[in-house]
């Protein structure tokens, strides 16, 4: 396939599958020597394995990290304090994109940063909408409670006043404390019920 036929394809992906290619009339092992020989030439860049992006001065959308992390693992949402710092409620940088997934924990070093995959187990995966993060990618986020739920579940120690002291909640207008309790009471984790009632209390005090 030539260049300019590959760019009326991909031309308005952020990033996309080598699946795009083989999409055409051409074998699977040639359409993997194709997409390896524009990484070589700089027209591409290869996120992971089987995930591409185009370079300078080809591509039209800059993928947004949140889009980017769930291309990376099917089954994931972004969670924790990624999503916590998107909704305002942390005033840190949070320099890697972490998520939650039924899958195994790992991490992703990429040419566009660091992803992060917690594992939580299946009835622990809930609670999280699709949100548009600019030029139609579409992202799988958990809600501003469950960001704080999936936090205080995967942390040891954070049922203790100390720890959820020290998170330096702000924006609390975006964070519905009853419904956090809720959900915590729907995961009948006794560590999370706890921490969500001292929580309670140390907002009530703001």
């Amino acid at each position: 396939m030539k260049w300019a036929q590959f760019l009326d394809l991909a031309g308005n992906e952020p990033i996309f599958s080598s699946s795009l290619l083989k999409t055409e009339d051409i074998s699977p092992a040639e359409a993997g020597k194709q997409l390896s020989r524009w990484v070589k030439s700089g027209k591409l860049i290869q996120i992971r394995r089987g995930l591409y992006m185009l370079a300078e001065p080809y591509i039209k959308i800059r993928p947004h990290p949140f889009y980017v992390a769930n291309k990376l693992q099917r089954g994931s949402y972004v969670s924790l304090q990624s999503a916590l710092e998107y909704y305002g409620l942390i005033p840190e940088y949070v320099p890697a994109v972490t998520s939650v997934t039924t899958r195994r924990t790992q991490t992703f070093a990429t040419p566009l940063g660091n992803y992060i995959f917690r594992h939580v187990k299946k009835e622990l995966f809930f609670d999280y909408v699709q949100l548009d993060m600019g030029g139609g990618q579409l992202a799988f986020v958990a809600t501003p409670e469950k960001s704080l739920l999936d936090l205080l579940y995967l942390t040891p120690g954070s049922d203790n006043p100390s720890y959820l002291r020290e998170l330096r909640l702000q924006n609390l207008e975006n964070l519905n404390i009853e419904r956090f309790k809720s959900l915590a009471s729907q995961t009948r984790s006794r560590k999370l019920i706890r921490a969500a009632g001292i929580l309670g209390g140390l907002l009530r005090r703001l």
